[in-house]
């Protein structure tokens, strides 16, 4: 922190969960995969809780505890072993999740004149792999004038944003539960299934450590180069009623094009992203569980996406065409092929995901966001950190009330022409379509 800084931390406080058997859990390609990017970085503003900030601190520090029983390696560490040939030479490294409950940490801190336009996340600029030595999640309340957030900052090879909000929500679950009036009896938290640890294999057997081409790991400690220009952020909604337009105009042109199966399965996410002379691609970060066979649980706490994208085509060529036309196939074959080309050569993906000229769709409107009820009401709003911000970035969100939101990050100048889009601007609610963030 700066002296400039409005924002001070006024506490730090370890929470480990109950004393458990020590075990290890191996790094898969899609968890290595992650280890050069940035923690995922969410948060969720909150109205003011009815009684003091301390105090809400310490309800959440002993709900945490208590969540951290069931999810226990978010309390872990992450552990690197060297792999040696016949002759004793290193050929390589393999990371692990060593489930020694070292803890986890949440952050009180107050932010004086700072209201709830401003968001405020821990852990700013740290990697993945910076996990053998820094805590795997970080959450930080912040006093704010009109109310409070909670910015959380979650390893990304630990698990994908599915993981994470499942982990958020069953630790909210257990915080609303013991939330009521003294004279009350507290409340059973709601039954969830238990999150399944035991990382998937492509044969069904127990999955092995992807072994990395290092014989050292420090060499990925280097940090994703900054951006030199600022980036301008907006955050859109699209209203159901203009989803629903945008998915019958996409059924239509998939019907007209001969593809019924496709305007059959045609789901709202991939209505909005058609919206879209240089070559681009769209690249989405496509969840692996329903695809798979047999389907991989929802429960499955770890990472389970694939980077999907449409051919490369140019700008022009695309918006001439109809939704459909540059869809990306992703079925078991897919995933299955992937998964072993990566055991071939794994792949560790740079700061930045994907190439200039591109758009990675990131984030979920399924994710229950608004779910995360900590005992004192429902968030009044959803926002991300600075974490894995990048030219051409947008962020889907479950809306408060019901459609999407968007978050779009780009130069000032690609985000001025995009902001003379007419088609785009129609279907934003126009309550929000005007407010930018620098």
């Amino acid at each position: 922190m700066t002296s400039s800084s409005p924002v001070c931390v006024v506490s730090r406080h370890i929470v480990k969960p109950p004393p458990r058997p020590r075990e290890c859990i191996p790094l898969t390609s899609w968890d290595v995969a992650m280890l050069l990017g940035n923690y995922i970085q969410k948060g969720l503003l909150f109205a003011r809780a009815p009684f003091p900030t301390a105090e809400l601190v310490d309800h959440l520090q002993a709900t945490l505890a208590d969540a951290l029983a069931t999810y226990y390696p978010v309390a872990g560490r992450f552990v690197t072993e060297q792999h040696r040939d016949d002759h004793g030479d290193v050929v390589g490294s393999t990371v692990s999740i060593d489930c020694g409950g070292q803890g986890v940490e949440i952050h009180h801190a107050v932010a004086d004149g700072v209201g709830v336009a401003d968001s405020l996340f821990p852990l700013n600029g740290a990697i993945n792999y910076d996990d053998h030595e820094l805590p795997l999640f970080v959450v930080q309340v912040t006093e704010l004038v009109d109310g409070v957030f909670l910015g959380f900052a979650c390893n990304h090879s630990l698990c994908d944003g599915t993981g994470f909000w499942n982990f958020l929500n069953g630790w909210a679950e257990i915080a609303r539960a013991r939330f009521a009036p003294a004279e009350a009896p507290p409340a059973e938290p709601a039954s969830r299934p238990p999150p399944l640890f035991e990382r998937w294999s492509p044969d069904g057997s127990a999955a092995s450590p992807t072994v990395l081409p290092y014989a050292d790991l420090s060499v990925l400690g280097k940090r994703p180069t900054p951006t030199p220009t600022p980036m301008r952020e907006r955050m859109l909604h699209f209203p159901e009623e203009s989803l629903a337009v945008l998915n019958e105009r996409a059924r239509q042109e998939l019907l007209a094009a001969g593809d019924p199966a496709g305007a059959a399965a045609l789901t709202r996410f991939q209505a909005l992203t058609s919206l879209p002379d240089q070559q681009t691609v769209c690249f989405a970060a496509a969840d692996n569980r329903g695809h798979l066979r047999p389907l991989v649980p929802a429960e499955y706490f770890g990472n389970c996406i694939k980077l999907v994208s449409t051919d490369a085509v140019r700008a022009s060529e695309l918006l001439s065409r109809w939704h459909g036309w540059a869809a990306a196939a992703h079925t078991d074959a897919s995933i299955h092929a992937h998964v072993a080309a990566s055991a071939a050569n794994p792949l560790l993906r740079p700061g930045r995901l994907f190439p200039a000229n591109a758009v990675l769709m990131g984030s979920s409107p399924r994710f229950d966001m608004y779910g995360c009820d900590f005992g004192w009401g429902k968030a009044l709003a959803a926002r991300s950190g600075r974490a894995n911000k990048m030219e051409g970035k947008a962020s889907l969100y479950p809306g408060r009330d019901g459609g999407f939101d968007v978050e779009v990050v780009m130069l000032p100048e690609h985000m001025a022409a995009l902001e003379q889009d007419e088609e785009l601007w129609a279907a934003v609610s126009p309550a929000t379509a005007r407010a930018t963030k620098e």
